[in-house]
């Protein structure tokens, strides 16, 4: 059995990994690269394999970092079925089609620019017709049921915990007279994390391919969080100021409403209105709907009570572009929460054009925020930003929770990996990292009695 590192090596984005084995050759995701433009461009477009010759895919969870390239592998030839749980198959409908839209705007926007300058036009790299066929390829499976997916292949999902649906992949293979057992984290969530069950233990494996996102970053307590967001909104209401919240439309903002809903149901914050301002929040919330198999205890405890944390009456959802714009000129205390989560497109500038610059407002970061996005110049204090290409001066109080993070954070993932037994797993590839949060979780591993860690470099082959 071969496995290629193809994505997500060194770095957190384009999660993709080639398996060769009995024949076969099939992908453990297959996720859009995000970076610069033009390199960005270059990757998406250009696999290091033929799409033609992949039998199928397993998808662990439907962020566009694991799931965003299926489009394009299609568009290429590729014919097989991608596996994933239920949930994500119906998540991955709303986003994949969502990101194409995107593709088409973006090539759009760059169309203009080359027209000027007398240069051809681009092709987006996908559109929003090219995601609603390749849905066509998926094949929903449920958690830790066992299921033969080729000659010699069984696969397991287990839930991961990280997002509606995401699972971590568990390979039982028999290859030559040899029983290999393979696992991939995928992205591994956070322990006691709102709405959904802690991620599930998985046994002892031969291999496992794991996440490494905080390798070397504890984040803080999730006990905190309600308490800490009771504060805040104390605090805008009684200084009349709006809270904006710029969040993922997908999970982040699930997770806000089920505790906005814990709080407002407890009356520790004042009867303000709260507006979801994303239309793909808003189809997002209805797909979490459809899955309490996914829910924690606490979660299905407060379905079975007729309680719906995603409808209670001071949330508003809105999807038309007029009711956001109303919003603008709205002057009383409120909670707006809108994407995108770093604060580079969508509904969120607008919201931030109007609000930043008055010092009675809070703008609370919730989310991991990239570099030189706009969403990183306000977490690290910058005083002058520009949204639109305007200039504006940052006279809102920033605060930031980090306790919110979908992902798993060092001591979590070395606690995780420590169920299994080490006199029994012979080798773990650490990916999904930048490099120094990689190789802070190899070290980690290796202290507490693990050998043979390795952190694979992009394109690299391993025959195991």
């Amino acid at each position: 059995m071969k496995i290629r590192f193809i994505g997500a090596v060194r770095t957190v984005t384009g999660s993709m990994h080639l398996v060769q084995v009995n024949g076969k050759k099939f992908l453990l995701d297959c996720g859009l690269y995000q970076g610069k433009r033009a390199e960005s461009r270059e990757r998406n477009e250009n696999f290091l394999f033929d799409p033609r010759e992949i039998d199928f895919i397993i998808l662990s969870h439907a962020h566009i970092d694991h799931s965003g390239n299926i489009p394009q592998i299609v568009k290429k030839g590729f014919s097989g079925k991608i596996f994933s749980t239920s949930a994500t198959r119906d998540l991955a409908s709303i986003m994949l089609v969502d990101s194409g839209h995107i593709h088409e705007k973006d090539a759009e926007y760059l169309n203009k620019k080359l027209k000027k300058r007398g240069e051809p036009p681009i092709q987006p790299l996908y559109t929003a017709k090219d995601a609603i066929q390749s849905l066509e390829h998926f094949v929903g499976l449920p958690y830790r049921k066992e299921i033969e997916i080729s000659n010699g292949i069984n696969l397991i999902f287990y839930d991961a915990g990280h997002l509606l649906g995401s699972a971590i992949v568990v390979l039982n293979i028999k290859e030559n007279g040899r029983k290999i057992r393979l696992a991939f984290t995928g992205d591994l969530g956070r322990p006691y994390k709102p709405i959904l069950r802690n991620p599930q233990l998985i046994g002892n494996v031969d291999f496992l391919i794991t996440e490494s996102t905080y390798g070397a970053t504890i984040h803080e307590e999730m006990e905190s969080v309600e308490e800490r967001i009771s504060q805040i909104v104390i605090k805008a209401y009684e200084r009349s100021g709006k809270i904006i919240i710029p969040a993922f439309s997908v999970d982040r903002t699930q997770v806000l409403i089920y505790i906005l809903h814990k709080l407002a149901m407890g009356n520790k914050i004042p009867k303000i209105p709260i507006f979801i301002d994303s239309p793909l929040a808003v189809n997002a919330t209805e797909i979490y709907r459809l899955h309490p198999e996914c829910f924690d205890d606490e979660m299905q405890k407060l379905l079975l009570s007729g309680q719906d944390p995603f409808d209670f009456s001071q949330l508003h959802y809105i999807n038309d572009v007029e009711e956001s714009k109303k919003l603008n000129t709205y002057q009383k205390p409120c909670i707006i929460i809108s994407a995108s989560g770093m604060c580079e497109t969508g509904r969120i500038l607008h919201h931030l054009a109007n609000n930043i610059e008055n010092p009675r407002n809070i703008i609370l970061i919730v989310g991991y925020m990239a570099r030189d996005t706009l969403g990183r110049k306000l977490k690290d204090g910058i005083e002058k930003v520009k949204i639109f290409g305007d200039e504006y001066r940052v006279r809102a109080e920033v605060i930031s929770i980090d306790a919110l993070s979908a992902h798993a954070d060092r001591n979590e993932l070395l606690a995780y990996i420590s169920h299994i037994d080490r006199k029994h797993i012979d080798g773990i590839f650490v990916v999904h990292g930048e490099e120094e949060q990689s190789f802070a979780l190899a070290d980690g591993l290796r202290e507490i009695g693990f050998e043979n860690v390795i952190v694979p470099e992009q394109g690299q082959e391993f025959e195991i």
